[in-house]
């Protein structure tokens, strides 16, 4: 079933799911230490880095809920715009960096059925990176009112695992929460020929929310 968004966000901030192998354990460690600090002051030394990892992981790991934006095409993931670039195809690729203080949670662009979803191993350097073009990564395409919609998810540096929530066949809607990139990366949304990107290199994007095609 479509991971579906609230459309009404009431303020309420969700964890994302494919967060656990990571949350878990540091809260279990957190949640230890601090009960054995209160009788050991050896513990204490130990309670404080493990309560700020903890507190850490569940900042990175929010999936806050979203107004979803209005357009053909939005954005699927919080971070900037690192390229527009021309495709060969007459495509338009609109990359978005992530930085690990970005919700991690990925949305679709487009209300679609997913054609396929195609994971690619690869390296890990870091997104920013010329060749991070070959790092693992996973391809979607969505079939839509606007034809095929191609979005990749690149893991980078810090990023080891993309974790896809919907499977091929499956039906979105624009701003369904798709996917997880753990603690940031990139995403590149390919726009259709003959549409124009309304961001540009340095707009700050929100996924489900900031429009990516100009009237």
């Amino acid at each position: 079933m479509p991971y579906r968004s609230s459309p009404q966000s009431g303020g309420r901030v969700r964890l994302a799911r494919g967060a656990s192998p990571w949350l878990l354990p540091t809260v279990a460690a957190a949640t230890v230490s601090l009960v054995k600090s209160r009788r050991s002051g050896r513990w204490a030394a130990v309670a404080v880095p493990t309560t700020a990892l903890a507190a850490g992981m569940l900042w990175f790991f929010r999936d806050p809920e979203r107004e979803i934006g209005q357009g053909r095409l939005i954005s699927p993931a919080d971070g900037v715009v690192q390229s527009i670039t021309p495709w060969h195809d007459g495509r338009v690729r609109v990359a978005i960096f992530m930085s690990p203080l970005n919700v991690h949670v990925n949305r679709a662009p487009v209300a679609a059925t997913v054609a396929s979803v195609e994971h690619i191993p690869g390296g890990y350097v870091p997104a920013f990176d010329k060749e991070s073009e070959n790092n693992e990564r996973v391809v979607w395409h969505f079939s839509s009112e606007l034809g095929d919609i191609e979005m990749v998810q690149i893991a980078g540096a810090v990023a080891r695992r993309i974790v896809p929530y919907v499977p091929q066949g499956c039906k979105v809607e624009q701003g369904d929460r798709i996917g997880l990139i753990r603690f940031g990366s990139r995403v590149d949304v390919y726009l259709p020929e003959g549409i124009e990107p309304a961001v540009e290199v340095g707009t700050r994007t929100t996924a489900g929310v900031t429009r990516l095609d100009r009237d």
